[in-house]
């Protein structure tokens, strides 16, 4: 199936609203401190200096690219249902700890109550708009009219298989540290993952145990997906692919800031397998990026065509 005009047009303008709200709160961040301040609080760089608490964090900044891309392509073309689903899913997912999270103590005693109200509001906002978008690519799906319409691409054989094992790897290891976060230290649990006074975390993100548990499971969902070459495989590998990058990204540079790898063998084990966890996951995001981007064969229209 494709999508009709209406549904296309309603997608683009539900993901340009996603994507002028988290652009609002990335200004908000740059304006109250200048953007070098606001990259080392998100690097974790003890020494940032900051007076104000940023609203975002790095994922901020892949999601605006996510729902950018999102709308032209729903603009541009008529098999774009799947990359409005993958939004949509993500942003319920991504976005629905906010209508807890927002008014805990923490909270309250980092950001103003104004803040807080307009967070609350944005979370509503777009966990309406995420579910609109799953809304609208389902009821908005047409037949193909003749032949030489384009139909849904899947993965290449080749890079079905690239993105299988990227992305179930790092799908993985992000499981493999939640274990290993909940036996080092099971007093966190469950805040870690539902949010608490314990747990720090921007404004309009997720606690660090929900945002992981979703990535990881996205992951997994994706490499599945990729080696059965559905036709959702890319663009819900290439969002999860994108979203892997900022862990990343931050990784890498704390890596360089502290100079770990020049005492890399001083370092205990478990820190060695962090830096190394880092890396990996940049290399597996590229890796499944790369193999994602160009599209395979197109769906075979007919009743055993696959999903």
């Amino acid at each position: 199936m494709i999508l009709t005009r209406g549904a296309r047009v309603t997608g683009a303008v539900l993901s340009a609203v996603l994507a002028v709200m988290v652009a609002c709160w990335l200004i908000r961040d740059v304006r109250a401190a200048d953007f070098g301040q606001v990259w080392r609080y998100w690097a974790g760089f003890h020494e940032s200096g900051l007076w104000v608490l940023p609203t975002t964090s790095a994922m901020d900044v892949v999601l605006f690219v996510v729902y950018v891309a999102v709308a032209v392509a729903a603009l541009r073309t008529t098999v774009a249902g799947p990359a409005l689903i993958a939004a949509g899913a993500v942003t319920l997912a991504v976005r629905l700890p906010g209508l807890w999270t927002i008014d805990n103590r923490l909270m309250e005693s980092g950001y103003s109550d104004d803040l807080r109200s307009r967070a609350l509001i944005c979370a509503f906002v777009a966990l309406a708009a995420g579910a609109a978008m799953i809304i609208t690519a389902g009821a908005g799906r047409r037949p193909p009219a003749d032949s030489y319409e384009p139909l849904p691409t899947r993965p290449g054989p080749g890079a079905g298989v690239v993105a299988f094992l990227a992305l179930g790897a790092a799908g993985a290891v992000l499981i493999a540290w939640e274990i290993r976060q909940m036996v080092r230290y099971p007093e966190l649990f469950p805040e870690w993952f539902t949010g608490g006074d314990r747990i720090g975390q921007q404004l309009t993100g997720a606690p660090p145990g929900w945002g992981a548990v979703t990535l990881a499971l996205l992951c997994l969902f994706c490499a599945i997906g990729a080696v059965a070459r559905a036709t959702h495989a890319r663009p819900f590998g290439l969002i999860a692919a994108a979203l892997l990058l900022p862990g990343a990204v931050i990784g890498v540079a704390r890596i360089v800031h502290y100079e770990m790898f020049d005492h890399f063998d001083a370092l205990p084990t478990e820190m060695q397998l962090t830096l190394l966890s880092w890396m990996f996951q940049g290399f597996a995001a590229v890796a499944a990026l790369i193999a994602l981007a160009v599209p395979g064969g197109a769906a075979t229209p007919g009743p055993d065509r696959g999903p």
